[in-house]
């Protein structure tokens, strides 16, 4: 008998059987609860939370490995204090997710749901040198808040659009200033000098609410916004009302503060692209996110450190 995990029940068809080789695997679907049990891994979807409670009924667990880039499902503080290793999908995600960042970039900045809803409304009435004007986006600036992975991602398809890169970071970057002639800047002056502002940040207590009503109000009359990190880093009324009053341009939006419900107001907020949290959603990149979870699991319970831990210094 193998070594009992548990694995969301969802990764099952992106698995192939060597990858679970040597495991007994009892797969979870996103709806059912987490069971009990002497398990020593589990393989969790983004949506399940895995805290405290989980722990005290997985006493045996060595290893949570998130099938996401993140890990805010995940209770941290009591992994570490049980000495449980937390493992994620960062890197495999970052192309996936900045090419879905600039998709939103260009559907913003073009009007192109305005566009498709006024060509399928049957009252397009053909060209006029005024329809629907949207952004150029050569020379004009690209504002990223965090250059990790992703951010620079995004910053890099930046270059060939002509667009000047500025980013906020905890350090800099030189490799990334080198490649795109991107400049660091504090906070203030990332959300004054930004046409469009597109969000690359973990949520943690100094970054959520950080898009709040004062940092909108700073923000050039038509600027963009765009989020495909987390969705506690906007305050989604004051979005929504910086739309409503004609003092945002557009936003882009993939994740949400409490997805998947999102606050009315935004729903019905003009100049919107909003979309159910695809940023990793490729055949590809979703088998990879899951073959890194498993290769970790499997490391781990190899006895050897986890691939990619949340904790570099419990390896």
């Amino acid at each position: 008998m193998g070594h009992r995990v548990l694995v969301a029940a969802e990764l099952e068809p992106l698995l192939e059987p060597g990858q679970l080789a040597g495991l007994d695997v009892t797969w979870i679907a996103a709806d059912e609860p987490t069971p009990r049990g002497d398990y020593v891994a589990i393989v969790p979807l983004v949506s399940r939370w895995v805290g405290g409670t989980e722990f005290k009924h997985l006493s045996k667990l060595k290893i949570v490995a998130n099938c996401a880039a993140g890990h805010d499902n995940v209770d941290l503080v009591a992994a570490e204090l049980r000495g449980i290793a937390v493992t994620h999908t960062p890197d495999v995600v970052s192309d996936a997710t900045a090419d879905l960042a600039w998709a939103l970039i260009l559907a913003c900045a073009r009007r192109v749901v305005a566009g498709t809803e006024l060509v399928k409304s049957g009252q397009w009435t053909g060209w006029h040198p005024a329809l629907l004007l949207g952004l150029e986006l050569r020379g004009r600036t690209l504002g990223l808040f965090g250059a990790g992975r992703v951010g620079q991602a995004v910053g890099r398809r930046a270059v060939p659009f002509g667009m000047r890169v500025l980013y906020t970071a905890r350090h800099p970057r030189p490799e990334f200033e080198r490649e795109t002639g991107a400049v660091r800047v504090e906070f203030s002056r990332l959300v004054r000098d930004s046409d469009v502002l597109s969000l690359h940040a973990p949520a943690v207590p100094e970054t959520e609410g950080i898009i709040d009503a004062a940092a909108l109000r700073q923000m050039k009359p038509g600027a963009i916004v765009i989020n495909t990190a987390r969705g506690e880093l906007i305050r989604e009324e004051a979005l929504a009302i910086a739309l409503e009053e004609g003092r945002l341009g557009a936003a882009g939006l993939d994740v949400y503060l409490e997805e998947p419900q999102i606050h009315p107001r935004l729903l019905a907020a003009p100049r919107t692209v909003l979309l159910p949290h695809l940023g990793s959603a490729t055949p590809e990149t979703r088998r990879r996110m899951a073959t890194v979870a498993l290769a970790n699991v499997q490391a781990v319970l190899a006895g050897g450190p986890p691939l990619t831990p949340v904790f570099p210094e419990l390896t």
